[in-house]
């Protein structure tokens, strides 16, 4: 039994286990090109296929752990297929969409499994959206049916008048003809040859959605060939065994969340505990009664755990590994100084991204390398950015230029007919188009765009340097402050808004702030109420400014480079500024912000 794996009772006092010897760089690299030299071999070999295999091996152990059920890979596997089969019952065609908009919980991961088996395209729908935003994903996605949870029932009734074609729904919740009703007569053993269409690792699976740079969500095509790699790659360089439990409390929305966490673990026949939220006050005791061994995390979340009081439970944990993305290289000295975590698993990568990075030598700050050996195999590009043009500089000849050590520029991932230098795109034509750049360092050469700038130092390590265009990243989510602008321009008395990110002391990514233009009907109390109607609370500007007016462009585009190095400090912006605050925007004076400051006010 791997050290760190606990076999006390959770109530009983667990020390801290000694810190095992860390893998050498080496070896996760070829654990990870060992678990994925299958895939191109065994086409037909989905990751349905693979809980099948799983169920066989590892049949009653848990594999999926929530708060009102319980899982085995057994299970798993018989619900996943009762669903497969529901579907072809249904009659649901190879290559048709279903929406799914629920909560984290395990018959989530079973739902989509099922039905990607036998060739539905699955779209994971943000809980988080509401009015035209939840409506503009069902859109672009087209599906057939919805599998809404009922307890999200006044989300999807926001939504449903800017639906010009609304989808057949099937509630999913107690109650009849829910999803678990209809398919509980059916049979859960594999599927028999012939049962179903045969469906490949280069068929869609899923659709995950990203905010991308600009504008709304798009919805970016995933293949099965890509869960597959994930769940594999992964696998290899977190080296999973039955003894391991995963701390799983992001959404199962997104691919880290409900893809690679879930995925790389139950490959190696362990458990993921599955929590719909992140609790900070919570998370040590959770931790330790369940049992858990990984975490998987985003930055801010290390933030909130490095900064909250000391909690009696978190000497006791047995977590031998935390993998993730966005820590800070200040978080993660006093995360990992206070925690004791043996070992940090920083990684870099995108849902629709041909270019991924990982810092398996665990080097505070960095989010992985490119080794020699697999230069060739993962080709990463740091091009020069043009401030201007908000596109990569070029050269005389047309060329993009190369980025020297520690200089910061575009990040490029190469395209190729390869399955993993592929680029899927987006349900859009136009938006898939976008992210292709050509011509980069030869003729007729293609890669694609990150939209993230980067710095590689002479070690080769990149470093995460910020977003580009007008999307920013707060409380781990990508926020498009054209979503956020409209929202604003809806709400009475608002006649101009101006939306962007700010750094906060202390905290991880940019945080909303809008500048406004006002006039008769203004009221604050009442644009909060609107945002929070419109917008999830990640998105919702933490900081308001009232303008008398807007610097514009020759072209008319607001100015917001000036206004987002200012931020929100009343001693230098003598503009009205309101902080979002109990319930409210409040006056934010410089008291309140020294406070901010100095760390004894956190948002």
């Amino acid at each position: 039994m791997r050290s760190g794996a606990v076999t006390r009772p959770p109530s009983a006092a667990i020390p801290l286990a000694p810190a095992p010897r860390p893998p050498s760089a080496t070896s996760g690299w070829v654990a990870a090109l060992a678990r994925t030299a299958r895939i191109e071999a065994e086409p037909e070999r989905t990751f349905p296929r693979v809980i099948d295999e799983l169920a066989a091996r590892y049949g009653a152990a848990p594999a999926l752990i929530g708060t009102d059920e319980t899982l085995s890979h057994a299970d798993l596997a018989a619900r996943q297929n009762r669903y497969a089969r529901w579907a072809l019952g249904r009659g649901l065609a190879k290559g048709e969409t279903v929406a799914l908009l629920m909560t984290n919980r395990p018959d989530y991961l079973a739902i989509w499994l099922g039905l990607t088996r036998v060739g539905v395209r699955v779209a994971l729908l943000n809980t988080n959206l509401r009015d035209r935003g939840l409506a503009h994903c069902v859109t672009v996605a087209a599906p057939r049916l919805a599998i809404v949870e009922a307890g999200l029932a006044e989300a999807w009734a926001s939504a449903a008048p800017h639906l010009a074609a609304a989808p057949a729904i099937l509630w999913q919740g107690p109650g009849a003809g829910s999803l678990a009703d209809a398919s509980a007569p059916l049979s859960g053993a594999p599927l028999e040859p012939g049962e179903a269409p045969a469906v490949g690792v280069r068929d869609e699976a899923l659709l995950i959605y990203t905010s991308g740079t600009t504008g709304l969500p798009k919805a970016a095509r995933v293949s099965h060939h890509r869960v597959m790699m994930w769940t594999h790659w992964f696998a290899g360089l977190v080296d999973p065994t039955p003894d391991d439990r995963m701390y799983n409390c992001l959404p199962l929305y997104h691919s880290v969340g409900g893809v690679v966490a879930p995925g790389s673990v139950l490959v190696g026949g362990g458990a993921v505990v599955i929590r719909e939220k992140f609790s900070a006050s919570r998370f040590w005791r959770d931790v330790v009664e369940t049992r858990c061994t990984l975490f998987q995390y985003i930055g801010e979340l290390c933030r909130y755990l490095a900064a909250a009081p000391p909690d009696p439970f978190e000497g006791r944990h047995t977590l031998r590994l935390c993998t993730g993305n966005g820590m800070r290289p200040d978080v993660w000295t006093r995360f990992s100084e206070r925690f004791a975590v043996p070992r940090i698993l920083e990684f870099y990568a995108a849902t629709e991204g041909t270019v991924s990075l990982y810092n398996v030598e665990g080097k505070p700050g960095a989010v992985g390398r490119v080794p020699p050996f697999l230069a060739r195999r993962s080709p990463a590009l740091i091009v020069r950015h043009d401030v201007e043009t908000g596109l990569p500089l070029r050269d005389a000849a047309g060329r993009c230029v190369p980025a020297g050590p520690d200089e910061a520029g575009e990040l490029l991932g190469r395209l190729s007919a390869k399955a993993e230098h592929s680029f899927e795109g987006y349900t859009s034509a136009g938006e898939t188009s976008a992210k292709i750049l050509r011509d980069v360092l030869a003729p007729g050469d293609a890669w694609m765009r990150t939209g993230d700038l980067m710095r590689r130092d002479a070690q080769g390590f990149f470093y995460f340097v910020d977003r580009i265009g007008d999307t920013f990243r707060w409380k781990g989510e990508n926020v498009a402050t054209t979503e956020v602008a409209e929202a604003l321009g809806h709400c009475p008395g608002v006649i101009e808004a101006s939306v962007y990110g700010v750094a906060v002391p202390g905290a991880e990514g940019r945080a909303g702030m809008a500048a406004l233009t006002i006039g008769p009907g203004f009221d604050l109390a009442a644009l909060h109420a609107a945002l929070t109607a419109r917008l999830p609370a990640y998105a919702r500007p933490l900081v308001l400014r009232i303008v008398a007016d807007f610097a514009h462009t020759e072209t008319f585009k607001q100015k917001k480079t000036v206004l987002a190095a200012e931020g929100f400090d009343p001693a230098r912006i003598a503009d009205p500024l309101y902080l979002d605050r109990e319930g409210g925007y409040r006056p934010l004076d410089p008291a309140l912000f020294g406070a901010i400051r100095a760390g004894t006010v956190r948002l």
